[in-house]
């Protein structure tokens, strides 16, 4: 058997570009078993709710040993959640211990991590003979201290994914992350150019959802709707409160909070609850609103099916908020927090096999008109979807795409959604939650394989988007004309600006 430190040497190796075999698990030790000497040892950045949710999944993996957890949150008790005791259920469920921490606040920060961390795997692990969970405030420490770690996991708010990524990377670490890339284009590009660099095995979480989307992508292929014209996709979210103004209080800073860590890259301003755990997606300093938190989950395979890497103009439509002042009524000027409601058109010219295609985002519950096909069928579209239209038909779907139907149901049986769709079956197929049900493509590349559908480098166009959108909203719906191969809006100058942040010194990202 390796030592230790050889096979992360080896690992290393691997992971720019030499594959390597783990040793069987019937050798190791039974069926399911992998020796500890030979999982991946995780670091986990990141440890609020949406953290803690991920985090139980990834506990099962016999693959995988998370080691060292961080975060600027010892152990919170301001956590917002979509229920009060959902989450605690869950982890509870995980622990196999249904009183755990039953009665208190929504759980979140790095003390309660390690618990999670620790526990499970005293009870599930015990011949593993695991030393224990290290904890961190400052994730730079934690890599500079955790040489022995193979990949870290990125669950902190938008604002610090590329920050905290490019980091992992350049230290030679794997690195998964949630959604978005970066909330700002030219640092996505950056961590799409650093992954390319360093020949890492990274995975983006969201390119575990999509295979009704390649299904779809059959269909067209086959003649369904005709030539694919339109893609619509619209979302009841957010679901958190967004705010129309900036707020003045200045409440204290919670006690066991380091409120400095959290800002990281971005300029000093007064603590704020407002600005913290589940509500940062509302501000475009902090998130990216319901598009970045939603649409990656459902338009990553439909920019990779669709081939939409040519992206040349976006415009928007936000809603907006008024108020009184003196009497008179008037709008709020707002270029600091996403709208409660919006629109977003992406148009994508012709190229090669592929025509002009336009891409549509609804969020706050807009969404299209009825289209005749489902008023023919006597339906109604509902809060959440995707439709593809074609110059010959519609296929309508989940939000997801899940489902998905030729409109109306007379032209779906005409040309019979049970024929065999043309997807790529080289690709993974969709997954839960945290490595539940999944293949875990990931854990190959991580082990020095081929990349997965979710590799960084793939992000590019789905990234250039979105944050072009979020800056379209921020100028009041501006029509934006984009040059990709330069990086600059060439119609309005002021956008930018927006391409980037003001960095807070020593936070600046370098390629």
């Amino acid at each position: 058997m390796k030592t230790r430190m050889n096979r992360r040497d080896f690992l290393g190796t691997a992971a720019v570009g030499t594959a390597f075999t783990v040793v069987p698990r019937h050798v190791l030790g039974g069926a399911g078993h992998v020796a500890p000497s030979e999982k991946i040892t995780f670091a986990h950045i990141g440890c609020g709710t949406q953290g803690l949710r991920e985090m139980t999944g990834m506990l099962a993996l016999p693959e995988v040993q998370i080691v060292a957890v961080c975060d600027p949150e010892k152990d919170g008790i301001n956590y917002v959640d979509w229920s009060r005791d959902g989450l605690r259920r869950e982890i509870a469920q995980a622990l196999g211990n249904d009183g755990w921490r039953q009665g208190g606040p929504i759980p979140g920060g790095r003390d309660v991590a390690k618990e999670i961390v620790e526990k499970y795997y005293a009870k599930q692990r015990a011949s593993d003979k695991f030393q224990g969970c290290a904890t961190y405030l400052d994730f730079r420490e934690l890599l500079e201290k955790e040489k022995g770690i193979d990949a870290v996991k990125v669950m902190t708010p938008d604002h610090l994914h590329a920050t905290v990524a490019i980091a992992a990377m350049k230290k030679g670490k794997h690195v998964m992350m949630h959604k978005p890339l970066a909330n700002r284009l030219t640092e996505a590009r950056l961590v799409v150019e650093t992954a390319r660099r360093t020949k890492v095995g990274t995975y983006f979480l969201p390119a575990s959802a999509g295979e009704s989307v390649r299904t779809v992508a059959g269909w067209i292929r086959q003649g369904a709707i005709g030539t694919l014209r339109e893609i619509h996709n619209w979302s009841y979210r957010p679901v958190w409160p967004q705010y129309a103004t900036i707020p003045t209080d200045k409440p204290p800073v919670p006690k066991d909070f380091d409120w400095d860590l959290w800002l990281g890259p971005s300029l000093p301003r007064p603590y704020h609850p407002h600005y913290t755990h589940a509500v940062f997606r509302g501000w475009y300093e902090f998130g990216g609103g319901s598009i970045a938190d939603m649409g990656h989950y459902s338009l990553w395979p439909v920019f990779r099916e669709f081939n939409l890497n040519n992206l040349a103009v976006v415009e928007s439509t936000p809603s907006h908020v008024c108020t009184v002042e003196n009497g008179v009524c008037r709008r709020i000027a707002n270029d600091y927090a996403f709208p409660f409601a919006c629109t977003m058109r992406f148009k994508f010219p012709a190229q090669g096999n592929r025509p002009a295609v336009d891409l549509f985002w609804y969020d706050g519950s807009m969404r299209p008109p009825t289209p005749p096909e489902v008023e023919e069928d006597n339906k109604e579209l509902a809060s959440e979807g995707m439709m593809f239209v074609g110059d010959k038909g519609k296929i309508l779907g989940g939000f997801r795409c899940e489902n998905p139907q030729i409109i109306p149901q007379r032209k779906a049986r005409e040309f019979g959604t049970d024929k065999e769709a043309t997807a790529d079956s080289t690709r993974e197929k969709g997954r839960s939650r945290g490595g539940r049900g999944r293949d875990a493509a990931w854990v190959k590349t991580f082990q020095g394989g081929a990349p997965t559908y979710g590799d960084f480098t793939l992000g590019g166009p789905i990234s250039d988007a979105f944050n072009l959108g979020a800056i379209s909203l921020r100028l009041g719906g501006k029509r934006l004309v984009w040059d990709g191969t330069n990086g600059r809006v060439t119609n309005v100058s002021d956008a930018n600006k927006y391409l980037t942040r003001e960095y807070r010194k020593g936070w600046e990202l370098k390629a």
